[in-house]
């Protein structure tokens, strides 16, 4: 074991679940993230039967769920879409707990910097509540970083006043998205910090897109500070891999995982 555990969103192998579940033993993973939002792992279709028949295959192959992947696609900035968005959010976080994970990370739209814009109030009521859900079951909502900066989120949680919605930090959104230092962020966001993704990438000036995802150590994620500034923040979680794009995801996630227990070894 290192000195993070490394997951993989069994998503990014682009198979059936299961097949991507031994893909990600054959990676030496200790662990995977997976959608919940629709299709067989969604909250309606999985079974308390087959949710302990998952549970039983994944433990079989020595493996742990790391959190779920509860992104709804749209955010909470819409009061009218929220209703059930927020109740939807609710059913994946049980569906967490029953395959023995409390983390489900989410996108919930762009903190808007301006405190008194209407979606801000929106968004503060509807992660309030999931928030004090999380409390209440012992589980998070990890916020993905990377719409806004990383003292914009900070600030934001602090409002909140619960523990339920914490923080997935993702380096590469943070560079892409909108050119945060990922370290920065580490300490900016070290007491909400849950999960993070292992992704790189770089945003793209004057070009048609605004940034592009490239595997590890090709992009502007510096993963040598980044990891060190995780371990000194005392975190000790999943650097779990994501790759969302490429010809060959499969290669690029074993890659990945051998990158990441190369810069464990060096720590």
């Amino acid at each position: 074991m290192g000195l993070f555990k490394i997951g993989v969103i069994l998503d990014s192998f682009k198979t059936d679940i299961r097949t991507a579940v031994l893909k990600a033993v054959e990676i030496g993973a200790d662990g995977f993230q997976v959608y919940t939002t629709n299709g067989p792992m969604s909250p309606e279709e999985l079974t308390a039967e087959k949710r302990l028949e998952f549970l039983n295959f994944i433990k079989s192959n020595g493996l742990v769920v790391s959190a779920l992947c509860g992104d709804l696609g749209h955010g909470f900035a819409n009061a009218e879409t929220n209703v059930w968005a927020v109740e939807k959010s609710k059913r994946i976080l049980d569906l967490a707990k029953d395959l023995e994970t409390n983390i489900v990370t989410t996108h919930i739209g762009t903190v808007p910097e301006d405190k008194n814009a209407p979606e801000y109030e929106i968004m503060w009521k509807a992660c309030k509540e999931l928030a004090e859900y999380g409390d209440s079951i012992g589980a998070y909502f990890a916020v993905e970083t990377g719409p806004e900066k990383a003292v914009v989120l900070r600030e934001f949680l602090d409002s909140l006043g619960a523990k339920g919605v914490r923080v997935n930090l993702d380096p590469a959104n943070l560079v892409m998205c909108v050119g945060d230092d990922p370290v920065k962020a580490v300490y900016e966001l070290r007491d909400y910090i849950v999960h993070t993704h292992a992704k790189d990438g770089r945003m793209l000036i004057g070009e048609k897109d605004p940034y592009i995802e490239l595997p590890l150590g090709q992009g502007n994620v510096h993963f040598d500070t980044y990891l060190a500034a995780l371990k000194d923040i005392g975190y000790r979680g999943f650097l779990t891999i994501e790759r969302e794009c490429g010809d060959d995801p499969a290669k690029d996630i074993a890659m990945a995982a051998d990158f990441l227990r190369e810069k464990m070894a060096a720590l």
